[in-house]
């Protein structure tokens, strides 16, 4: 073998470079028949082997065994070790070129096992979750610190890898050097690392609507910088917020309800309680006008004879019998009207319910989405539902609960002071007019 890749090499004498290319190409084709062997055949054996464990314990079909990422983040590791081993066998290349190779090579190798360890973390948290007590005891904030701690380390090991030192000295040249950056650039590793945080869990995004009444924004994300992140409220003014308060403060982000395709409507019609009352039987017989109210009707119209029949000779007074109201038919009409308007979503949450009754009267919530979320359409559809069942109410013989205002109070005084005063005055002219 050494005979042929001599004679090779002396064939090749006459081209310049030709040589070294060639050992080139056979150590990078060499790396990735590494890289094809290992992931072809040695990862195929050992998820074949990691799924028949889970079947024997009961884990079939968990994606943490079936997706391999930590294996397969290691198998990156073998070609990268081909080339930076076999670097230094091709000939005519500069040192300094098979230094940097070879470092650049190791550095790979260490950020790659780092990654590893952080999916091998991700795997044991969702392991972990699988425990009854996990909800009350989450260990994710741990898992995170220590994700980190292994990238600092892996940075750091780099920096001492490429700067021929040993870790030690750059540990101790760090801890002297830290008070001073910290002091310095205590703003900016602050907003660096929550830019970090919130590029990583996708908290906030570009176009996102957020509401921070801390930072009195409201509005549209336009930019996200590393210091800042600005934000373009509704009456287009523009907000700068602290990328640092984005992780340390609250604040609402409502990218959620515009992805669900569905936008709450939680309002309330206070109604007066007085106006509550029990429908006669020619009372029930007119509602059957109300198509939306023949499924109410028939199911209320059954129950109650059922629950009145059970009475016997008590149910003779109207006072033990159960007996429909006007405001119980109008929630079952408020929510069959929900149900079958076009602009309400069918597929979420829709419920019509009485709330505590206050002061200012008892409070009959709509609870449901519309199936469009922009801001126009969303109020239209709001103002239509309520403009409905305010002109609606008196059907059912309601009233809202409104406080007057004292102008009409002042006019019928003033009517009555004058009609009292005119009847006076009749009275006082009559003794005298009788004589004459």
């Amino acid at each position: 073998m050494q005979v042929r890749l001599e004679a090779l090499r002396e064939t090749l004498m006459p081209w310049p470079g030709a040589w070294p290319l060639l050992v080139l190409s056979a150590l990078l084709l060499l790396a990735w028949l590494a890289n094809f062997v290992t992931r072809r055949i040695l990862l195929r054996g050992l998820r074949h082997v990691l799924g028949r464990l889970a079947e024997l314990t009961g884990q079939a079909g968990d994606g943490s065994f079936s997706r391999m990422r930590v294996v397969s983040r290691l198998a990156n590791v073998v070609p990268a070790l081909v080339i930076g081993a076999g670097i230094a066998l091709v000939p005519d290349l500069p040192p300094q070129l098979v230094a940097i190779i070879s470092g650049l090579c190791k550095v790979f190798v260490i950020f790659t096992v780092a990654l590893a360890f952080g999916h091998a973390l991700d795997v044991a948290n969702e392991i972990y979750e699988r425990r009854p007590d996990a909800r009350n005891k989450p260990i994710k904030g741990y898992l995170q610190v220590a994700r980190i701690i292994a990238m600092v380390l892996a940075a750091l090991g780099s920096v001492a890898l490429l700067a021929g030192v040993d870790l030690v000295h750059v540990l101790t040249g760090l801890g002297a050097a830290s008070a001073v950056l910290m002091l310095i650039f205590q703003d900016t590793i602050l907003s660096f690392a929550a830019s970090l945080q919130i590029s990583g869990d996708g908290r906030v995004r570009i176009g996102d609507w957020i509401e921070m009444p801390s930072q009195n924004a409201d509005g549209d994300v336009i930019d996200i910088a590393l210091h800042t992140v600005t934000v373009q409220n509704w009456d287009k003014t523009v907000t700068t917020v602290p990328t640092r308060k984005l992780i340390s403060d609250s604040f609402k982000n409502w990218r959620g309800m515009q992805e669900s395709g569905g936008r709450r409507i939680k309002r309330a019609i206070y109604l007066d309680q007085h106006s509550t009352r029990f429908l006669e039987p020619g009372e029930v017989a007119r509602f059957r006008r109300f198509r939306l109210l023949d499924a109410y009707l028939d199911g209320k119209s059954t129950e109650l004879q059922d629950w009145n029949a059970k009475l016997a000779e008590h149910g003779a007074e109207p006072v033990n019998r159960r007996r429909v109201t006007n405001l119980g038919t109008f929630r079952a009409y408020v929510e069959q009207y929900l149900r079958s308007h076009p602009g309400v979503h069918q597929g979420m949450t829709l419920l019509v319910r009485q709330l505590q009754p206050t002061a200012a009267g008892l409070p009959l919530e709509v609870y449901c989405f519309t199936s469009d979320v922009a801001w126009a359409a969303y109020e239209g559809v709001q103002s239509d539902i309520f403009d409905h069942l305010l002109a609606i109410l008196p059907e059912f013989g309601l009233r809202v609960f409104q406080a007057h205002s004292d102008a009409p109070v002042e006019v019928r005084l003033r009517d009555e002071r004058t009609t009292a005063g005119s009847a006076a005055g009749a009275g006082a002219e009559a003794p005298g007019a009788g004589p004459g």
